[in-house]
């Protein structure tokens, strides 16, 4: 068997319908193309997600007051006065726990001459900007000092600093209202914008929790407690260690209900990370219809080949060519039209998702794994659907083919 004239034969045939041989590649260009820029964009955007989840703390472990039953009722969560100030000092000292912070919140008008804007004072403590990963662009942050005298004083973000002094305004030093309570700005934020549940990360006052407890919401309890686990790895070992410590402190019996809730970063990035993998794995099956079109489309035009071409078949056959080198050459020529559709189909998928990017802002990423992929289902679409016409060329009789009209 001489390859060599197989495929010069093969490429001869499609040469001889350019137009044809085009229209058959064109199904399996945008199949290839459709696929590997639905997965860029959903890789993209996984990608995306994960790395604003990482901007907010990855190490992040969220514990707010439970939704008890009281009377068959269920209790609003911010009612509940379930977590006191002793359980943040139990929490804070445990092995896997590497930064921590009781949380008091308010939200209100913050005002300064004739300018206001809404928004909301977080009370904490200084180790809250370690575990949302927040920086000090300006000034400087409270200390402990302050948290034990109660201080009025407090660290802005972008959002309420332009809002309250404008673009180019120097806040620092200057005082606030805050529901007619008073705070000096000691320090601004750096900016973080949005995260990915499209919430204002520079929205927000940052005031000594002590100050908030006392000052804005007369209250001895917190209403929240953030910590930071030692890592990422450890985040699991740090949530059993305060599961254990709160049913303790709250004398939780081995079957009552909490009254306490335990959210962590890892979860949040678990469920949003299913999310995006479901839409990748729907917009790629959708896309891979077009292969499937492709691969018919490549049937019928080989079908079409092998009747236009039953005399050449015949005449081939009754001078010594047997069955395997006819169907190889049909075969061969599906293959070429595949893989030729399916390289073009490669540089087009690329080029659309960085166009994607460039037009639109979408986040896209094209893996390997996708290009490889795609390439891979088009040859053997190419061969599968090439293959039962190149077998019908192949079992035609000599006698038969040449008398064909």
């Amino acid at each position: 068997m001489n390859w060599r004239n197989l495929i010069q034969i093969a490429l001869r045939a499609l040469n001889n319908n350019k137009l044809r041989c085009f229209l058959t590649m064109l199904g399996i260009m945008i199949g290839v193309a459709s696929v590997i820029a639905m997965l860029a964009i959903g890789q993209g955007s996984k990608r995306s997600i994960k790395a604003q989840i990482s901007e907010m703390g990855s190490n992040m472990i969220m514990i707010h007051p439970g939704m008890m039953r009281m009377g068959g009722v269920r209790q609003n969560a911010a009612d509940m006065e379930s977590l006191k100030l002793e359980d943040y000092m139990s929490i804070k000292d445990l092995p896997h726990i590497d930064l921590c912070s009781p949380s008091v919140n308010s939200s209100g008008q913050a005002i300064y001459g004739a300018n206001n804007t809404p928004t909301t004072l977080y009370g904490v403590n200084t180790e809250y900007t370690g575990i949302r990963m927040y920086e000090v662009e300006d000034g400087e942050m409270f200390t402990e000092d302050d948290i034990r005298h109660i201080a009025k004083v407090c660290v802005i973000g972008k959002t309420v600093a332009t809002e309250l002094f404008g673009e180019n305004g120097d806040p620092l030093g200057k005082t606030i209202r805050f529901n007619k309570t008073p705070f000096k700005i000691i320090g601004v934020l750096k900016k973080k914008g949005y995260n990915s549940m499209g919430q204002d990360q520079d929205d927000l006052i940052l005031a000594p929790y002590t100050s908030v407890q006392k000052r804005i919401l007369a209250i001895t309890h917190l209403r929240g407690i953030f910590a930071s686990a030692t890592s990422e790895e450890a985040s699991r070992e740090a949530i059993e260690e305060i599961r254990a410590v709160l049913r303790e402190n709250h004398r939780i019996g081995e079957f009552d209900e909490e009254d306490f809730t335990i959210r962590s970063q890892e979860e949040l990035s678990s469920m949003m990370s299913s999310t995006t993998n479901l839409m990748t794995v729907l917009l790629a099956c959708i896309a891979g219809i077009s292969l499937l079109v492709g691969g018919i489309g490549i049937m019928n035009i080989m079908y079409v080949s092998v009747t236009e071409r039953t005399r050449e078949i015949g005449l081939r056959m009754s001078i010594g060519a047997k069955g395997r080198h006819i169907l190889w050459q049909f075969l061969i020529e599906a293959v070429i039209i595949s893989v030729s559709g399916g390289i073009i189909g490669v540089l087009l998928g690329v080029e659309a998702a960085v166009a994607i990017k460039l037009i639109a802002g979408w986040p896209v990423y094209v893996q390997l794994y996708s290009v490889v992929l795609s390439f891979a289902v088009c040859t053997v679409t190419g061969i599968f659907f090439g293959w039962y016409p190149a077998r019908k060329a192949a079992s035609l009789d000599p006698i038969e083919a040449l008398r064909y009209e």
